[in-house]
């Protein structure tokens, strides 16, 4: 997976916008306004791909017991978040967006009902 694909499958998304808050290389994606992913983009250019994705605990703990691109999430809540590798690790493309697709999910119920009929009606 390129850059341009992650980027695009995270913008394909309902209510996504992508930032640079915290500096030029750290790209985050937000839906309404709440991260769901964020990656460094000179990561990417020195070949260390890289994506935190926010994941329900259990799961977490289970994806970093099977896969070892699967992380603690990188200057995150290590509990909520995941650091996934990709491209040079055993993460395949479909699994992460799978896990984007959590992320996502994931982000959105925890948004308050008033955001959330927001979000469908766009």
């Amino acid at each position: 997976m390129h850059i341009a694909q992650l980027r695009d499958f995270c913008l394909s998304k309902k209510g996504v916008t992508e930032h640079f808050p915290f500096d030029n290389a750290t790209l985050v994606f937000k839906v309404m306004d709440k991260i769901f992913a964020s990656t460094r983009i000179d990561k990417w250019e020195q070949g260390a791909q890289g994506v935190n994705l926010k994941c329900d605990p259990e799961k977490a703990q289970e994806l970093r017991e099977v896969y070892e691109g699967v992380q603690p999430g990188w200057h995150s809540n290590k509990k909520h978040w995941n650091t996934v590798a990709v491209n040079n690790s055993d993460v395949s493309d479909d699994l992460v967006q799978e896990l984007i697709n959590h992320s996502y999910i994931m982000v959105v119920k925890g948004l308050t009902k008033k955001i959330q009929v927001i979000l469908k009606d766009l």
